[in-house]
Formats: structure tokens, sequence, C-alpha cells
């Protein structure tokens, strides 16, 4: 019989990088979830990531306070900054251009992303990456 699943949580971490600390540490406690089993088990799975990069997980709780967790691809707007070598996205982005990112870079992003996406095909994908960027006042070269 399938375990019950007690909850959902949903956390952005910097890959390998995890600790008890913020968000980590309050997110998981409060479901009884052994918090130094999932950071060592966490940060052994994403030593492939480069280092800091912040991932997506979700983090499922059982019945019995077992967990597992799911790690998905990093946020657009964290591979565009990245991308465009920004610190942070504009405050106001129909005003205020902060950058700039190619239409290959932009290929690259959604061939990352595609997976987690709800996309047809990479031109789609694309269009959304770009709409992201357009929000946070990247322009596409």
């Amino acid at each position: 019989m399938a375990k019950k699943i007690l909850a959902t949580i949903r956390l952005q971490i910097p890959a390998g990088q995890a600790t008890a600390q913020y968000p980590v540490g309050p997110a998981l406690g409060q479901h009884g979830v052994n918090i130094g089993e999932f950071v060592r088990q966490f940060n052994s799975q994403t030593q492939s990531y480069e280092a800091g990069l912040t991932v997506s997980i979700i983090v499922n709780v059982f019945g019995d306070r077992s967990f597992s967790f799911i790690v998905k691809s990093p946020p657009a707007s964290v591979l565009l900054k990245r991308a465009a070598k920004l610190a942070k996205g504009s405050g106001n982005p129909s005003a205020e251009k902060v950058g700039s990112v190619t239409r290959k870079d932009l290929k690259e992003i959604a061939e990352m992303k595609m997976a987690d996406l709800n996309a047809s095909d990479i031109e789609a994908a694309m269009r959304m990456i770009e709409g992201t960027a357009y929000t946070m006042g990247i322009t596409i070269e």
C-alpha cells in the first residue's frame, strides 16, 4: 500500500549548499522531517549543478515522517540574470532596461527548462522565457 502524503513543500535552494537554516529548517521541521538527512541527500544529489545555482525542489512528506524530493531546473529568472550578468532585474521594466541576452542564450535557457515548461516545442518555450525576460527589464537581441 502506498504511503499517505502528509504535505507537499516547494522550496528554492542553492545547489549543493543546503543547511538546516532558513528556508529548509523551518519548512521541513514543522512536519517532523529529519533535516540533517534531507540536507545530506539534497547536497549529494545536486553536486553536479553549478555551485550556488538556485534550483527548485518539491518535497513530499509522508505520514511516517519520511520524505522524497524532486529536483527541478533552476527558475527562468535566475538563468536570465546569469546570462545577462545581472544582480537583479529592473524595478520598472517597461521604462528601465537593465540588460540584454541573445537569441542563442534564450534558446539554451529554453532547452534547459523544456522538461518543466508546459510547451509543445522549443519555439513556444523560447516565447515563455522571452516573456519572463521582458518582465525583468531584459531585452532580447
